[in-house]
């Protein structure tokens, strides 16, 4: 019986999934970058939300993490 149990096949390898975690936490930190800049009046405009953290690192943070995730998808197995 023991030579016939099958192993569960993956789509991708370890380091794959691996590669594609650490690009999702990228996304995760790219989207925590935009977060905020709202003003508690509403009668007050904060010009915090044209801050350079939300309107150029945090979309080409996100844009990497995409880039790192699209790579662990189409690395080849060994």
């Amino acid at each position: 019986m023991k030579n016939n149990e099958h192993k569960p096949d993956f789509l991708f390898e370890k380091a794959n999934y691996t590669t594609l975690l650490i690009g999702i936490a990228v996304i995760g930190i790219g989207f925590i970058l935009m977060s905020g800049g709202g003003s508690d009046d509403p009668k007050v405009f904060n010009e915090d939300v044209f801050s350079f953290r939300r309107i150029r690192l945090a979309p080409t943070v996100v844009l990497i993490g995409f880039g790192i995730t699209i790579y662990s998808i189409f690395k080849k197995s060994k």
